[in-house]
């Protein structure tokens, strides 16, 4: 009877399991095309051959449109539509596309999602272990995120491979952990499979009350929801079916007719399942017999095994077999009931089901008593290879969560080691950049010590020739005024007393007298106005410098004058009011000058030099030029020199403009506002 629950189980799960909500299609869609396909797939009236068709074309216009926003949730469509239909080599190849670009993009719901899908098709082929390293990677991932939906259908899924492993502890403490998820959510059908699954063990563990509650509680939730009570999976049959196994077990075979009857009442439940048709005949007439209800016997053992060899149902074709040679061994009708035992134990051979060999050698022990003793030994020894294989299975599965357990912990590690060195990159790059930014920093702030320095070096220095001018000056002015001294004093005194002299002439009236006495007091007065204005031009400037930087300036052209042999021509705008301009600008313009004039002597091989101070409203503009060979302004590498010209003129809150030709001379214009500003020395 174990045998027939869970190969009903098993068989149930192909179709229950694959019942599962898709990922939702984007609405922005490049394509509409895809949509179309989808829905034509995914279309149940549809035959299964045009369906796959379908969901291949989507396949085809989705690796030609890599690119769009939902690939990989359309992907993982794809691949489940592909499980759905039982095409599980598809399913498989659109799986491993879509691991491998969900990893890469680091994509985790789509990548536990691909891990969950490929444990039920390891499921299907009976690859138990691979299944449970499957599942147990996507559980470890819906933990991670946090998704309660998929880690209890997880764990359903879980509990099934553990329950084809007679792992029933271990599969009923995972449906238990998937109802914490699912309970009071939409997820009724994994609901149901959870209940299902742990009436299933209790019931194989003989705690058959906790059985009958947990199958009654899926019973109730079939009864509820019609999308699941109109199924053709005939999920209302199989509960009661188990619900009657129940009874039986408790040798309660009259409720167990009572449920093996309802379980019939199901509609098209020949058409649509003979598996579980053929389970509930077979049972139904088992417990009849056990009643010692003739009626219909032996007539529901044969109509039970005749669909199980239509359609090559091995285990429940040896099921039917023990039951018929119990059947005739209790009519004593020793024949057929060594006939069927013998038949049952050589289908069992053939399948190697290790199971079904023991209920066939159990069998023949009972109804050979010649050969019992040896159907009995071998019994012994197939169960004790059978339950040392299941404790084999229970430790590698254990095995499996263990070494998976590790591999986590050591990605962990791993990630915290790269975290680790992350964190100490980043702390090493931040220290590392602040050293650069405070060397940077004081590098600005030496420079900008040292600029000052250097205008201050600049004003000392302008100051000093400033003194100097003004000895020079104030020397020429104590000589001016000793020469106009001796001439006041001097020699005008002395004619002064000429004239006196002259003027007593007065006393003579001659003719000759007067006349030459007018004469000479009037070249006398001549003489005397003439000292006079000489004596006034030297004690006046007829140029005054303001602050001696026109003086300056002009030394320096004489200078040049002297030195080179390129004529030079200076004009100077009168209005500029020089008391105005700060000393700042006024050392910059003579330093410009001056480096000006040292560009021109050193490159330039001018032969006129042109230099021009003017005003232009509240402007001063300073240009020099040149007739010499001139350079590309373009591509001529500036040398510090004009650089510094640049920079001076900053500083001034000026502006600077070279303009140049090869073969056609140079001129540098330098526009400063005249008013005094607040400029740092």
């Amino acid at each position: 009877m174990k045998i027939v629950i869970l190969s009903l189980l098993l068989t149930l799960f192909l179709f229950i399991s694959c019942d599962r909500k898709s990922p939702k299609v984007g609405s922005e869609r490049k394509l509409d095309s895809l949509s179309s396909f989808f829905s034509k797939s995914e279309k149940e009236s549809l035959h299964k051959g045009v369906r796959l068709k379908y969901n291949q074309k989507a396949l085809e216009i989705l690796e030609s449109n890599k690119s769009l926003a939902e690939y990989n949730s359309s992907l993982f469509r794809i691949a489940n539509n592909f499980y759905k239909l039982n095409s599980e080599t598809q399913s498989k190849f659109a799986l491993k596309d879509l691991l491998g670009k969900a990893t890469k993009e680091k994509d985790s719901v789509n990548i536990a999602k691909s891990f969950n899908l490929l444990g039920n098709l390891y499921i299907n082929s009976r690859q138990n272990d691979s299944a449970y390293i499957y599942l147990l990677k996507s559980e470890k991932l819906f933990l991670l995120l946090q998704d309660s939906v998929n880690l209890g259908k997880n764990f359903v899924d879980k509990a099934f491979v553990l329950l084809y492993e007679n792992d029933f502890s271990g599969c009923e403490q995972s449906a238990a952990k998937a109802l914490n998820y699912l309970k009071g959510g939409d997820e009724k059908q994994k609901e149901y499979d959870a209940y299902n699954l742990i009436g299933i063990c209790s019931n194989e563990n003989k705690n058959y009350q906790n059985a009958l509650e947990y199958h009654r509680k899926a019973l109730e939730l079939v009864d509820r929801y019609e999308y699941i009570s109109k199924s053709k999976v005939h999920y209302k049959s199989s509960t009661l079916n188990n619900i009657g196994y129940v009874y039986q077990n408790l040798n309660r075979f009259k409720e167990a007719i009572s449920n093996y009857k309802l379980a019939l009442l199901d509609k098209n439940l020949l058409e649509d399942s003979p598996y579980i048709y053929s389970t509930i005949i077979d049972n139904l007439a088992y417990s009849k017999f056990k009643l010692n209800e003739k009626e219909n016997l032996p007539d529901l053992f044969y109509e039970s095994l005749k669909i199980r060899k239509k359609y090559n149902m091995s285990s429940g074709e040896i099921l039917s077999k023990i039951h018929l040679s119990e059947y005739y061994a209790n009519l004593n009708d020793t024949i057929n009931s060594q006939e069927n035992a013998l038949a049952a134990l050589d289908k069992a051979k053939q399948t190697g089901v290790s199971g079904d060999m023991l209920l066939s050698l159990k069998q023949l022990s009972l109804v050979q008593h010649k050969y019992a003793a040896k159907y009995s030994k071998e019994y012994i020894k197939i169960s004790d290879s059978l339950q040392q294989e299941e404790r084999k299975s229970k430790d590698k599965f254990a095995r499996i969560a263990f070494e998976t357990d590790e591999i986590i912990q050591e990605k962990d590690k791993l990630a915290e080691q790269n975290r680790s060195l992350l964190y100490f990159f980043i702390g090493t790059l931040f220290v590392g950049l602040l050293l650069f930014v405070i060397r940077t920093q004081r590098a600005k702030n030496r420079e900008l010590l040292l600029k000052q320095q250097q205008q201050k070096v600049n004003e000392e220095i302008y100051n000093l020739m400033i003194s100097q001018q003004a000895t020079i000056e104030e020397n020429r002015v104590k000589e001016k005024k000793r020469i106009a001294q001796e001439l006041h004093d001097g020699v005008l005194g002395r004619l002064f007393g000429a004239r006196l002299n002259l003027d007593s002439l007065n006393r003579f009236n001659d003719e000759e007298s007067v006349n030459s006495r007018f004469n000479y007091l009037a070249e006398l007065k001549n003489i005397e106005q003439d000292i006079r204005e000489i004596s006034h031009d030297l004690n006046r400037e007829k140029y005054v410098l303001i602050n001696n930087f026109v003086a300056i300036v002009s030394n320096l052209l004489e200078e040049q004058t002297n030195s080179f042999e390129a004529a030079l021509s200076y004009s100077l705008d009168e209005s500029i009011q020089w008391d105005k301009v700060a000393n700042a600008v006024k050392i910059n313009l003579y330093r410009i000058l001056q480096e000006s004039l040292q560009n021109i002597n050193k490159y330039a091989n001018a032969k006129h030099i042109s230099v021009e101070f003017k005003k232009d409203k509240e402007l001063i503009v300073f240009k020099i030029s040149d007739d010499g060979i001139g350079f590309d302004v373009n591509t001529k590498k500036r040398g510090i020199g004009l650089q510094n010209m640049q920079s001076r003129v900053q500083e001034c809150e000026g502006t600077f403009e070279i303009r140049s030709k090869k073969g056609k001379g140079t001129t540098t214009i330098v526009t400063v506002p005249e008013e005094k500003k607040s400029i740092e020395v």
